[in-house]
C-alpha cells in the first residue's frame, strides 16, 4: 500500500504504556494532524515514526518498505521540531542547504535548491542573512524549507506552530496546508490546537491514553464522533444524558424528545449536541423546560447558558439571530434528533 502504515505499534517504558496497539494507515500525500491531550502518546508515536524511538512491538511501513528498525537518516524524511534547532550560526542558505551538504550534494544543486524554496516559502533574497535576524515566522518557515530541502517521502512536524503568537500562527497554518497541497507530500503534525487540526488536516487522529479513539475527517470527528471524549474534546458540546422509558419513549434529563432513536440494545445513552445546534424558545410540551442562568456576548456570537433539570445547556447564535431572552428567564430548549449524536454511556 502506497504510503504510511502502522500495525500494531506499541511502545512501552518499563512498566508504563505510552502507545498501545495502534493501527493506522496514512494514504500518499494525506496531511495528518494527531491531537489529544497531554501524555496521550502522540509525540511519542510520531518519534517512532521518524525513527528516533523504536516500538516495543509492531511495525511501520511506508510505501510497502518495513522502516521500524531503520536508522532515522534512512528512512528519507523531514523533521521540524517544537524547538526549529536551527543552527543560529549559520545563514538562512546555510541552515536550509545543510542537510544537503551532508548528503555531500554538489554546490550548485545546494544552491538551486535553496533557491526553490526560499521562493516556496516567500523568502527570496534571505539566502545571506543571519537566522538571528529573523521573525519568528520567518525562522518557522526556514524550518520547514531545510526539512523539505531533500525532498522527503514523509514531512513530520511536531507541534512547529506552539511558539507563534495566535494571528501568525493562524497565518502559518494556512501556508503551512497550501505548501502541503502544492507539493503532494505525505504530512503528519502533532498538535494540542484543535482549531489547528481542524483548519489543515484530511485525517484527524484523536488520542487518548495511548490509543486512538477516532481517525477520520475534520468533519466527521465533528458531527459524528466515536464516543462521549471525542466529542467534548474537539470544540465545544453539550453532553446530556438520556434514557428510554417503559414504553420505549427517549428521556432527555428526564423530559421526553421525540424522534431520537437509540442503537438497538440501548436503554441508556449520552448525548452530545453542539452549542449552534440547540435553540431557544418559548417554554412548551416539546421542548425541554429551563431557565437562562448567564448569557455571554463575544462579538461574532452570542453564548447563552441555561439550567435543565440542574444540568447546564449552552445555546449559540449570531447576533443576527440573537434570542430575546434574559437571565432568570424560562425557555424551552429544542433537540432535534436530527443533530443529537446517541453515544454509549
Amino acid at each position: 500500500m502506497s504510503g504510511l502504515a502502522l500495525t500494531n505499534v506499541t511502545k512501552e517504558f518499563g512498566s508504563f504504556t505510552a502507545v498501545n496497539n495502534v493501527g493506522l494507515n496514512v494514504p500518499h500525500g494525506t496531511f495528518v494532524c494527531m491531537l489529544g491531550p497531554s501524555g496521550c502518546g502522540k509525540t511519542t508515536l510520531l518519534r517512532m515514526i521518524a525513527g528516533l524511538d523504536l516500538p516495543t512491538s509492531g511495525s511501520i511501513r511506508l510505501d510497502g518498505e518495513d522502516i521500524t528498525h531503520v536508522p532515522t537518516h534512512k528512512r528519507n524524511l523531514g523533521m521540524v521540531f517544537q524547538s526549529l534547532a536551527l543552527f543560529p550560526h549559520l545563514t538562512v542558505g546555510e541552515n536550509i542547504a545543510y542537510p544537503l551538504r551532508i548528503r555531500s550534494a554538489p554546490k550548485e544543486e545546494q544552491k538551486k535548491r535553496v533557491d526553490e524554496l526560499l521562493s516556496m516559502i516567500h523568502l527570496s533574497g534571505y539566502a545571506d542573512r543571519p537566522v538571528s535576524k529573523l521573525s519568528g515566522g520567518q525562522r518557522q518557515r526556514v524550518a520547514i524549507a531545510r526539512a523539505l530541502s531533500i525532498s522527503p517521502k514523509l514531512f513530520l512536524l511536531d507541534e512547529p506552530l506552539s511558539a507563534l503568537d495566535a494571528k501568525l500562527r493562524e497565518a502559518m497554518q494556512v501556508e503551512l496546508r497550501q505548501l502541503q497541497q502544492k507539493l503532494g507530500i505525505t504530512t503528519i503534525v502533532v498538535t494540542h490546537d484543535q482549531r489547528e487540526a481542524m483548519t489543515m488536516a484530511d485525517t484527524v487522529v484523536v488520542m487518548q491514553g495511548g490509543e486512538i479513539r477516532q481517525a477520520a475527517s475534520p468533519m466527521e470527528i465533528y458531527r459524528k464522533p466515536a464516543d462521549s471524549f471525542v466529542a467534548d474534546f474537539i470544540g465545544q458540546t453539550n453532553l446530556l444524558e438520556a434514557e428510554l422509558d417503559s414504553t420505549g419513549r427517549a428521556l432527555v434529563l428526564g423530559q421526553p424528545v421525540e424522534g431520537i432513536a437509540f442503537k438497538a440494545g440501548m436503554t441508556k445513552a449520552t448525548l452530545s449536541v453542539r452549542p449552534e445546534d440547540v435553540h431557544l424558545t418559548a417554554p412548551g410540551a416539546r421542548a425541554l423546560a429551563g431557565t437562562v442562568t448567564f448569557v455571554r456576548d463575544l462579538g461574532g456570537t452570542i453564548e447563552t447558558f441555561v439550567d435543565v433539570a440542574g444540568r447546564q445547556i449552552i445555546a449559540v447564535s449570531t447576533p443576527r439571530a440573537r434570542p430575546d431572552v434574559s437571565v432568570g428567564q424560562s425557555v424551552g430548549v429544542v433537540l432535534s434528533p436530527d443533530v443529537c449524536v446517541v453515544l454509549a454511556r
